[in-house]
């Protein structure tokens, strides 16, 4: 298809898990009602951002891949004829835990799901202690609207994953994402902090010739202020959505892929590519060692 509506779905969140998956539910159901083909949902939407602590006590927040909320949303997704975007705390086994989204196609149909490669270990953002890195690789999910590809929050920072999930086929980019500031931080900080990361996005728009849509949680939770802030940015970069910073927002975009076509005939980064000279990005730093 050549034009598609996204819906973006921007929220808080409780302790309740049942109560999180309810209302993300409901919330999709109002993006369907505004004319959403495919809607994503924040970064591990059915808690509260749990990684604030090391807590042994919250892998019991984890569940299987495909398990009880992608039954339940597989459900919504067939009966409303969307694409659903679900990024969930995988339990794989015991004692081996994922930070994964799942996709599931308008029918129903579970297509797959990607497991977060790059994983934070920072103050407030303790991931490491919960998530192995993904081992599935970089995916593509061919929806009933469009191939779309799904990378997860610090994924956002590294160009390198961007790249290759476009050049897999992806025609969108999506990026469930919790992120937000410390209660102690200026407003200045604040500023600089959110500019970066939607700028290190739009430049993936940029790059790749395609359309960036990154989802973020709001609310505040343990001292971190989640900055909402969620946008779609078209494949020149130019931001075509942004959301609010405190306030809960179900928006549906509208998305000409054609775009892609034009933009990259017009700026031919992909055209221009040396790829035979890469090979030294596989390497941690060039110190000859």
């Amino acid at each position: 298809m050549s034009k598609v509506k996204v819906g973006l779905v921007q929220m808080s969140c409780t302790a309740d898990k049942q109560q999180n998956l309810q209302k993300a539910i409901e919330k999709v159901r109002e993006a369907a009602q505004k004319g959403a083909q495919i809607v994503c949902l924040q970064e591990l939407f059915t808690s509260l951002y749990f990684c604030d602590v090391e807590d042994y006590d919250n892998f019991a927040l984890a569940e299987a891949i495909p398990g009880p909320s992608t039954d339940e949303l597989s459900k919504v997704a067939a009966e409303l004829g969307v694409v659903i975007i679900a990024s969930l705390f995988e339990k794989r086994t015991q004692g081996l835990y994922h930070n994964t989204t799942a996709v599931l196609d308008a029918d129903g149909a579970y297509l797959g799901k990607y497991r977060k490669m790059h994983i934070p270990d920072d103050p407030g953002f303790y991931e490491k202690f919960y998530f192995t890195p993904g081992d599935l690789g970089y995916k593509v999910f061919k929806t009933k609207f469009a191939t779309i590809g799904v990378l997860i929050c610090w994924d956002q920072w590294y160009p390198e994953a961007a790249r290759i999930t476009a050049l897999m086929g992806a025609e969108i980019l999506f990026y469930p994402t919790a992120i937000g500031w410390a209660s102690s931080q200026d407003v200045d900080t604040n500023t600089d902090q959110y500019n970066a990361w939607q700028t290190i996005q739009r430049s993936h728009s940029v790059a790749n010739g395609v359309h960036v849509v990154s989802v973020n949680r709001v609310g505040e939770e343990a001292g971190l202020k989640f900055w909402g802030g969620s946008f779609v940015s078209n494949p020149f970069g130019k931001v075509i959505f942004q959301g609010d910073h405190q306030e809960e927002q179900v928006t549906v975009v509208d998305l000409d892929l054609t775009k892609t076509d034009y933009y990259r005939t017009h700026w031919p980064f992909l055209r221009d590519r040396r790829v035979e000279t890469y090979q030294p990005i596989t390497k941690r730093l060039l110190d000859d060692e």
